[in-house]
């Protein structure tokens, strides 16, 4: 197996390891002590993602630093498979909801590590930035995919159940990820140097940008768009899962050969029409008259989806060299992992405040407004600063 294979993996098995709990969240929130609110499923999630905004560029810094990769993914996953087993054991230990809540932070900060720094892996490798970003994009799609089908099963046969899975994918993710070579600069650079590089380079603000919006769409679909699917159409968790998996599957099947036609293309077409097309579909979905429409709708969503994400995180190796890419990649997750948290928190509120039609619309339109406002920077990254086809030489 290649040194992509395998690092495309580990981002899957994290990924997986996430979105097990995603179909099922009402009733594992329910058997860890949470209220029945779709707020006490907002804070089991927040928890997490907080520490992985926290953690992101920490990761990436020291990664940078250390002048080495490897080693640090395996105590990510290794820390982050523990945390499940505790969450999984609360109801055992008589841990309160509150303590479960902590216990998601520590493991978050873990986690983020391991995911961080297995796509900085995939960033030094040669082949083109933006078929590695694809590879990554891939793996993260299938993970979602696979882990929305999987966990509503799961939870279908036992609440805990997911966390149990996803603790033993993560020590998984763990024993691949030693098996992988270091590719990077080697050496390292002083924690100084790497921090005001990355702040001297202004336009990797711009896919930080699409990283943040991107993954507010996710965490929206993956508590909002799941709890309206179930109150909506009446769907259970395992229907939840599938419905999800339309969205993903295509999201992920798609990524690589887009990531690979933007190496030859340029990045502007996939990222800024992708955009637009994607908050589009994204509104569309909750004006659908029938689950059927709807369901049919999510997998437009995924193909444009998959137009942006590769595209967004290729962007980033076209700006940063390898000594910097540990913390630029740290920078995007932790942008992303504010998305994330953003869509929990802009999804749960403004749907128990007005509803759910202006909650689609709110993410949608964000989607949309990010596309329009950063246009002209994405031309001038794309065209003008690296040239019409950035990134396609590898390394």
């Amino acid at each position: 197996m290649s040194d992509r294979s395998r690092l495309a993996l580990v981002v899957w098995s994290v990924l997986v390891s996430q979105v097990f709990l995603y179909p099922g969240l009402d009733e594992i929130v329910s058997v860890l002590g949470g209220s029945e609110s779709i707020l006490a499923g907002t804070w089991f999630l927040i928890a997490e993602f907080a520490a992985f905004v926290v953690c992101a560029v920490l990761w990436g810094i020291v990664s940078d630093s250390l002048g080495t990769r490897s080693p640090l993914i395996v105590l990510g996953a290794v820390g982050g498979a523990a945390s499940y087993l505790v969450v999984a054991s609360a109801p055992t230990l008589g841990f309160g909801f509150g303590v479960v809540l902590l216990v998601r932070v520590i493991g978050g900060a873990f986690t983020i590590g391991a995911f961080s720094l297995s796509i900085t892996m995939l960033m030094d490798l040669s082949g083109g930035h933006g078929r590695n970003m694809g590879a990554a994009g891939t793996a993260i799609g299938l993970g979602a995919a696979l882990g929305s089908v999987v966990g509503g099963q799961l939870t279908s046969v036992d609440p805990l159940a997911p966390l149990y899975g996803g603790a033993a994918l993560l020590a998984g993710a763990a024993v691949l990820a030693a098996t992988v070579p270091d590719r990077g600069s080697g050496g390292g650079l002083p924690v100084g140097t790497v921090v005001d590089r990355v702040r001297t380079r202004p336009a990797l603000l711009v896919p930080f940008a699409f990283g943040y919006i991107d993954r507010l769409t996710a965490g929206f679909f993956a508590l909002t768009g799941v709890a309206y699917f179930r109150e909506a159409f009446g769907v259970d968790a395992a229907q939840a899962g599938l419905t999800l998996a339309l969205f993903f599957v295509p999201f992920a099947v798609l990524q690589y050969p887009v990531g690979s036609l933007s190496d030859r293309i340029g990045r502007f077409v996939p990222v800024v029409v992708g955009s637009v097309l994607y908050g589009v579909t994204i509104i569309a979905v909750v004006l659908a008259p029938t689950y059927g429409i709807a369901a049919g709708l999510m997998v437009l969503v995924g193909i444009c989806g998959a137009l942006v994400s590769p595209t967004t995180m290729a962007l980033v190796t076209d700006i940063v060299p390898a000594t910097e890419r540990g913390a630029a990649m740290g920078g995007f997750n932790v942008f992303g992992s504010l998305g994330m948290l953003s869509g929990f928190i802009i999804g749960g509120t403004v749907t128990d405040l007005y509803g759910y039609l202006p909650a689609f619309v709110a993410a949608g339109g964000l989607e949309i407004a990010i596309a329009t406002v950063t246009s002209r920077a994405v031309w001038k990254i794309t065209f003008h600063e690296r040239g019409p086809v950035p990134g396609g030489g590898g390394n």
